[in-house]
């Protein structure tokens, strides 16, 4: 133990000056309260347990133990996919099957019955929703996990309470204590000022940025929903308590902390009230906190914006912030592909990724439990006469259906008319022509959807990062459509995709001939070439090539005596990619082919990943 304190003391005293300075820097002269963070810290470190401080060791001894190409995540709803912690325990065999080490549970903290935003209006952060289980039964499939080599990822709200919070509560019967930890006021002249410059996030469903509470009198900021109250972090009181909350689950076993909604967590009247200054500030406090209790954990932080407002929340070499971040952008530019079958934004796109800092590690997705938006660089298509908003529109009718000639099933969320804008639901398998291929019981047209299935998680898997496969999507679940008979459910088309995982569905994969099988197989076979060749480790030397044709995306691959040189051909007809990369023979590592990069005839939506060894 006293070994145990003494490495405590020696992490506490190499980050004390700028950890206080930071604090200092939102907090001035606060001493009381950063004295009270800090005993905090040591309170947690003293009760985390020797199995995860051993973790915390062999981690630290290997900083970049979730970089490379071994880690592969899967996110999924608890009660979707096995109803409760206990049922996710008992399929980790499963997740295993499917080559996964890295499990994002979906928000599962308590939460109202209605207007609980899917999990993301928390009620009580110390506490699981007694439907999904535990908090003793989230620790026990911690502890599961990590004997079989498994991380475990958890949201964790930092911009808001539901009203339904104990803060929330106590906060309406009008202690000022605790409506000095939101933001109250009795008229609405300083939220009308705030309304001047702060963007509505949803300004269809939930429009504005304050909600009038009658029964009390007072105006109170909500950013998302009516329901959800924006935490005031000009409180410190604020950051210790939600400090507290996070040290509590990572010391139930948690891996990763999602952080929601970085960039909202700090508000400051005459400004957009988002990525201020101040946030990073509290981010960095969270990695230095991180770095001294529990060396093994890592932040993930969800910056759902353009690459210029994502990329700063890696912080600098020197002092950084989060260990990784969601490639957003990428996401939605791989769909604009899909539809327009042009490649040349989503090539600009990962030129701008493979130049940043290779310590910068990013997640990579088809899909995820929200909407997919079109946050295109819509400058960069000005050049080619592309407009935003009618491009918007030709995306939304294309995966939609509507579109003549579309393939895609999907529907639309957050549609605005006023301004020409929506965002667009669906499983991968559906947006991708599966679900249309078998209900008009088009063979020919189904076998083109699943290889676009297949091509599209071969391309996310090329990219350096690491690849997060929603679950459902590794055996072709189509949208659900269930949720429009579910009055709670009915209103938000996200739930299009947030269907119960089919486990009937998922006993196909084992029967020859059957989408799930050729999907399955399919996709497992890429992950574990992935996983088998160096080439793919985030500290490649990555960069697209020209392969004369708009429609095939060309990226190669340099790690050591390796070099791969992957192929994507994002149209539904045979197409050449006229590379010249006269170097020898090549071996396709999905087929086994040998073949010549040059002049390369890929197949309707084929991929090809050719690697040469030995490279003088």
């Amino acid at each position: 133990m006293g070994n145990d304190i003494k490495t405590y003391k020696e992490k506490f005293e190499k980050y004390y000056d700028e950890f206080k300075w930071l604090y200092y820097e939102l907090y001035e002269n606060r001493e009381d309260t950063f004295k009270k963070l800090c005993d905090m810290m040591y309170h947690s470190y003293q009760e985390r347990k020797a199995s995860l401080k051993e973790l915390d060791n062999i981690r630290s001894k290997k900083p970049d133990w979730y970089q490379g190409n071994q880690m592969l995540g899967m996110m999924l709803y608890v009660d979707a996919f096995a109803k409760n912690l206990t049922g996710v325990r008992n399929k980790l065999d499963y997740i295993e099957e499917c080559n996964v080490n890295y499990i994002h549970l979906m928000p599962l903290l308590d939460s109202p019955e209605d207007n609980n935003d899917g999990g993301y209006a928390v009620s009580d952060f110390r506490k699981v929703n007694p439907k999904l289980g535990t908090m003793e039964e989230l620790e026990q499939l911690a502890e599961e996990c990590h004997k079989r080599g498994i991380s475990l990822c958890l949201d964790f709200v930092m911009n808001h309470t539901s009203e339904e919070h104990e803060w929330a509560k106590r906060a309406r019967q009008g202690e000022k204590e605790y409506q000095d930890r939101y933001y109250f006021y009795d008229d609405n002249k300083i939220p009308s000022e705030y309304e001047k410059t702060v963007p509505q996030v949803f300004p269809t469903t939930a429009p504005g940025n304050f909600t009038w509470l009658p029964d009390i009198e007072k105006y109170v900021m909500t950013t998302f929903y009516p329901y959800q109250w924006d935490l005031n972090y000009q409180n410190p009181v604020v950051l210790n308590e939600m400090i507290g909350n996070v040290l509590n689950l990572i010391n139930k076993g948690i891996d990763i902390i999602r952080i929601d909604a970085v960039p909202y967590i700090w508000k400051q009247l005459g400004t957009t009230c988002r990525n201020l200054p101040q946030v990073h500030n509290i981010v960095r406090m969270m990695r230095i906190i991180c770095e001294i209790v529990c060396p093994g954990v890592l932040l993930l932080g969800e910056v759902v914006m353009a690459p210029d407002k994502v990329v700063p929340y890696f912080g600098t070499v020197e002092k950084p912030e989060c260990h990784m971040l969601y490639n957003v952008t990428t996401m939605a530019t791989t769909w604009n592909c899909v539809a327009t079958k042009d490649i040349r934004i989503l090539k600009q796109q990962m030129d701008i990724v493979n130049n940043l800092p290779k310590e910068y590690i990013f997640l990579n997705y088809l899909r995820c439990h929200d909407d997919i938006g079109w946050g295109l660089d819509y400058l960069w298509l000005m050049q080619f006469g592309i407009g935003e908003v009618s491009h918007k529109k030709y995306l939304n009718d294309f995966f939609i259906g509507k579109y003549p000639g579309s393939f895609a099933r999907g529907e639309l969320y957050n549609d605005d008319p006023s301004l020409g804008d929506a965002r667009l639901c669906g499983t991968t398998a559906s947006l991708c022509g599966i679900e249309r291929a078998i209900f008009e019981n088009k063979e020919a047209d189904l076998a083109y959807a699943i290889q676009l299935d297949i091509m599209l998680h071969g391309y996310m898997l090329t990219q350096s990062g690491i690849p997060v496969i929603y679950s459902g999507d590794e055996i072709g679940q189509e949208n659900d459509y269930m949720y429009h008979k579910d009055i709670k459910k009915r209103e938000d088309s996200r739930y299009l995709h947030r269907g119960k995982f089919q486990w009937d569905l998922a006993k196909q994969r084992k029967e020859t001939g059957s989408v799930q099988q050729k999907l399955f197989d399919s996709i497992s076979k890429l992950e574990k070439i992935r996983q088998s060749y160096s080439v793919f480790g985030n500290d490649a030397d990555v960069f697209t090539i020209e392969t004369e044709d708009s429609s095939i995306l060309g990226i190669v691959r340099l790690k050591g005596k390796e070099k791969l040189v992957a192929l994507f051909n994002f149209s539904e007809v045979d197409r050449t990619a006229w590379i010249h990369e006269d170097d020898g023979k090549y071996t396709d590592l999905i087929t086994g082919k040998i073949m010549e990069a040059k002049n390369v005839k890929i197949p309707a939506y084929g991929i090809y990943w050719m690697l040469k060894n030995n490279m003088a």
